[in-house]
């Protein structure tokens, strides 16, 4: 494994920890606004990943997909899920779906950020368009790396587009205990909902086995619109 395959890896573990932060402090940002002040009672409106890291979804199953062969193309993680207790909302029902959308739509805010941020970088600093243009077409040079700082900066940048999408797509799935699920489960008829409720292994086999592709049947689009703008601007 190549000096930039590296130092690649290392940036995607970073940004991912902190995405999953973003995402858990938002849904406890936005239950604390609308009455439930549990997650906030437990320092969980933060973006400190001490207060929201899974030693086994937020560091252990990230590193093994970067770094075992083989599951390097799709990484995604979780974190302990944020408490919310619906009995604090005013409109439960609306409060719960609102709360639930606040992870993914954190996620979306931080990639259309990096995006303008990489547009920024492409105009206002040197090597910029070339640093850009070379990861988005996949033709990274080692030896801007070194040479530029811009090229570092750019990485992380594009890197946290990518990742952020990911996994905004990747919870609004509607497979428990995905974010998704929360939306999902109240359209669903009582009787139905108990056996949704009560998929369990199903729901994790479903993950492993879909969840990447239908992740990148939804996120390849968006990701790509990034790129259309990055070499057209």
């Amino acid at each position: 494994m190549s000096q930039l395959a590296i130092i690649e890896k290392l940036f995607e573990f970073a940004i991912l920890v902190f995405a999953l932060s973003l995402h858990e402090s938002a849904h406890a940002w936005m239950a604390s606004r609308l009455g439930d002040q549990t997650a906030r009672m437990l320092g969980r409106v933060t973006l400190n990943p001490v207060k929201h890291i899974d030693p086994i979804g937020t560091i252990l199953i990230p590193l093994v997909m970067l770094f075992l062969p083989g599951y390097g193309q799709f990484l995604i993680g979780w974190a302990k899920p944020t408490p919310v207790n619906t009995r604090n909302f005013k409109r439960i029902t609306r409060d719960d779906i609102l709360t639930t959308l606040a992870g993914p739509a954190s996620n979306m805010l931080a990639a259309f950020a990096a995006t303008l941020l990489l547009i920024v970088l492409m105009h206002a600093a040197p090597n910029g368009q070339t640093a850009v243009r070379a990861l988005v077409l996949g033709v990274g040079d080692p030896g801007l790396m070194t040479s530029s700082p811009v090229f570092p900066i750019a990485m992380i940048l594009y890197i946290a587009v990518a990742l952020n999408v990911i996994l905004a797509v990747f919870n609004l799935l509607p497979i428990p205990p995905l974010d998704g699920s929360h939306i999902f489960r109240h359209m669903l008829p009582y009787n139905a909902l108990r056996i949704y409720d009560s998929l369990g292994m199903i729901s994790l086999i479903l993950i492993l086995f879909i969840g990447g592709r239908l992740v990148m049947f939804f996120a390849g689009p968006v990701i790509g619109l990034v790129d259309w703008v990055l070499l057209s601007v």
